[in-house]
């Protein structure tokens, strides 16, 4: 008798659907996609504010409530929907609803006559970026060999940069160039078309995790989750800290006002060389890669007040300040993975609150900093949370941060 024909049915089933498994490139790039459709559709109304504003007869002040209510709806309601849909509607299926409702409400939000019609229709938003970040790094995690979750990681994530970099500024000139409807008209097609695309190329996902129910709770109790939990939106508060009030910061620091769309252009850009990399080492150099990443981060915070007042030592420090960015979010996403387990749906939901958080978060402690010490020092405000966080990973080495397979290998060696 071999060895395969006394293992249980079920274990043979689910070795050889890990051995059949292969790298789906065009289902990770209709979700990279997705991705940068979604971080586009949440940063739109900041670039087309102005033009909201007369359009529906409000102030400005009143027509950011377009991105609060957005963020805020994420918070409120993508643990709950994550936990009620998580194990009753089959992955793909939910995955291609959230694109259709994103789709759905930038119709209703282009078509609004009022500006609380257009906060309902961003309501819908929030709900499908909470319920697609929630269930698409799971979902990933399983159409992919488990040797290339990190590669994976990287390549759909990849479209939340592009958005950051390239998305919201296309976004911003479409709308100028034609009207902010036209602008969200554009997203909903696009949103539409992914859709039906992923229809036809995405694989089925099904669960591998025997008969146990993710929970919340179960994965509060993983050693590590918390930790993932807590450091990942530590690192979001520091970003956003800066990334928040940079114009004020590089005036203060006597560059010209041009410096603004270039800084955040270079941070978009260079946080793409980051997510390379880190596809290249989240798999096998997890743990030394998202240090080294986090320390370069806090130095490049630190030293942006002392040599950020020239266009090199600014322009060195932003492309540092990117480049780790990039990485630290893929390492992250690998680390919640692993930490959670088979309550991975679970812990992936809470990160995506506690980010949430921490966006938010940044916004008000920049603001903070801003008021109190200055723009010069709001970059080393936001150094403050980023060497928290370091603290924590420094920490977690047996928890939600452990060596990877070759540093094991190594070290042992």
């Amino acid at each position: 008798m071999t060895r395969a024909s006394m293992q249980p049915a079920s274990q043979q089933v689910n070795e050889g659907s890990l051995r059949a498994r292969r790298f789906p490139w065009g289902g990770l790039l209709i979700l990279a996609a997705a991705g940068f459709t979604a971080v586009t559709t949440e940063l739109l109304p900041s670039g087309l504010l102005p033009q909201i504003s007369r359009d529906l007869g409000v102030g400005e002040s009143a027509v950011g409530s377009l991105t609060a209510a957005y963020a805020a709806v994420i918070v409120f309601t993508a643990l709950p929907l994550s936990r009620l849909l998580g194990g009753r509607v089959p992955r793909k299926a939910l995955l291609i609803a959230t694109v259709l409702a994103f789709a759905l409400s930038n119709v209703l939000l282009a078509s609004s006559p009022s500006l609380g019609l257009a906060v309902a229709a961003r309501l819908l938003g929030g709900v499908a970026h909470g319920m697609l970040w929630s269930s698409m790094a799971p979902y990933v995690s399983r159409i992919v060999p488990p040797h290339s979750v990190g590669k994976a990681m990287a390549m759909v994530f990849s479209g939340n940069s592009i958005a950051l970099a390239v998305g919201a500024p296309i976004g911003t000139l479409m709308g100028s160039v034609l009207t902010w409807r036209a602008s969200f008209l554009i997203l909903a097609g696009v949103g539409a078309v992914l859709a039906l695309l992923a229809v036809w190329v995405l694989p089925a996902a099904p669960d591998e995790d025997g008969n146990t129910t993710p929970t919340l709770r179960g994965a509060l109790k993983l050693p590590g989750v918390i930790a993932v939990a807590t450091a990942w939106p530590l690192l979001l508060l520091g970003h956003f800290t800066l990334f928040t009030y940079i114009a004020p910061f590089l005036h203060v620091s006597g560059l010209p006002d041009a410096f603004t769309s270039i800084s955040l252009s270079v941070v978009g850009a260079s946080s793409l060389v980051g997510i390379w990399i880190a596809g290249l080492t989240a798999d096998s150099y997890p743990r030394r890669s998202l240090l080294s990443a986090v320390a370069l981060l806090v130095v490049a915070f630190g030293l942006l007040p002392l040599l950020g007042g020239t266009w090199m030592g600014e322009l060195v420090l932003v492309t540092m300040w990117g480049a780790a960015f990039g990485a630290i979010g893929i390492y992250n996403q690998a680390a919640i993975l692993r930490a959670g387990g088979e309550h991975k749906d679970a812990a992936n939901g809470l990160t995506v609150v506690t980010i949430q958080l921490g966006i938010a978060v940044g916004a008000g402690y920049g603001a903070l900093a801003l008021t109190t010490v200055g723009a010069l020092w709001v970059p080393l405000a936001a150094a403050v949370p980023t060497a928290a966080a370091l603290a924590i990973i420094v920490a977690s080495r047996r928890g939600g941060y452990p060596a990877g397979p070759r540093e094991t290998r190594a070290r042992r060696a």
